[in-house]
């Protein structure tokens, strides 16, 4: 058989026919008279190849195949009843996908809660989830394998040629061994801090953010000692407690509870000495591609926004 497409028109006819089981009731239920009515059913059987309804003068009833046909079409005819909606809730961006990328650190706070608020919210609109470094997330972008993330750099370093939605603003703080000498010290002075080991992120992931790490020893004339670079922040937490070297690690991931690992922030003035500069800022910011033009996607960032407009 040739395949034919065969308009909605003829297949509400069909539906209409097979549910009052007579031609005569189904023309007045499709306010038609009733000649076009078996003619169309004529027409849809031969287009088909199959005899869907038995006809005697008394009687209309379905066929095997008419059966079989009637509640695939009911359902087509949901569907197509239901698309000029769905078109009009995809346009203003209440249906569709998100799928956003983000760094460790904002799970542990915001990120959890504003999955359940936004499904609460959009609950037509499917949030996509995957954990990502931000030179990762840069290349996803560019090649449209994400819509938006969540990355980390120092205040004022945003990637440049994407939009950029502030999130939190916060300190580095340190985190040490547990059995570390500068664990229990009154005070946290840059100059021990400056000569201890360092586990760090590598510089492709927050090029700002390590440069603004190394900075803290540059302006001391120092050169940190890198013992190690690990990517994720749970890893690097985990090396520091096994006693690899002290870690600069934003402030959030202080509810990161590794067993044998403490937070601290050390004191400008401790120690002798001049002055240090305060411990670099970190920056988590919401970025998405200019022009995109995604409804699903502004209506994310809307609700981002509120977020932390009500905060």
């Amino acid at each position: 058989m040739k395949e034919t497409l065969i308009d909605l028109r003829a297949w509400r006819q069909f539906v209409a026919v097979a549910e009052e089981l007579h031609f005569g009731r189904a023309a007045l239920r499709l306010h038609m008279t009733q000649p076009p009515v078996t003619q169309a059913i004529a027409q849809l059987e031969k287009t088909l190849e199959v005899q869907l309804f038995d006809r005697t003068r008394r009687r209309v009833v379905l066929t095997a195949a008419g059966e079989a046909l009637l509640p695939e079409v009911r359902e087509l005819l949901a569907r197509a009843q239901a698309l000029p909606a769905r078109a009009r809730a995809a346009a203003a961006g209440e249906v569709g996908r998100v799928r956003l990328a983000f760094v460790s650190t904002i799970g542990f706070d915001q990120l959890p809660g504003w999955v359940r608020a936004f499904r609460e919210h959009s609950p037509q609109v499917v949030l996509e989830l995957v954990e990502a470094t931000g030179d990762v997330q840069l290349r996803d972008l560019a090649r449209s394998a994400i819509d938006a993330g969540l990355m980390l750099h120092s205040p004022g370093f945003a990637p440049p040629g994407l939009h950029h939605l502030r999130v939190v603003v916060e300190p580095m703080v340190l985190a040490l061994p547990e059995h570390h000498p500068l664990a229990s010290a009154p005070q946290l002075p840059w100059e021990a801090v400056l000569g201890e080991p360092l586990v760090i992120f590598p510089r492709r992931i927050a090029p700002s953010l390590h440069d603004a790490v190394f900075g803290l020893y540059h302006a001391a004339g120092r050169l940190p000692v890198v013992a190690q670079e690990a990517i994720q922040m749970q890893t690097i937490v985990n090396l520091v407690s096994a006693g690899l070297g002290l870690a600069w690690v934003p402030e959030s991931v202080m509810q990161f509870r590794r067993p044998g690992v403490i937070y601290r922030t050390p004191d400008p003035a401790g120690g002798r000495g001049p002055k240090r500069p305060a411990a670099p800022l970190c920056e988590t910011s919401l970025v998405w591609l200019e022009g995109d033009g995604q409804p699903a996607l502004e209506r994310f960032v809307d609700f981002v926004r509120a977020q932390l407009a009500g905060s």
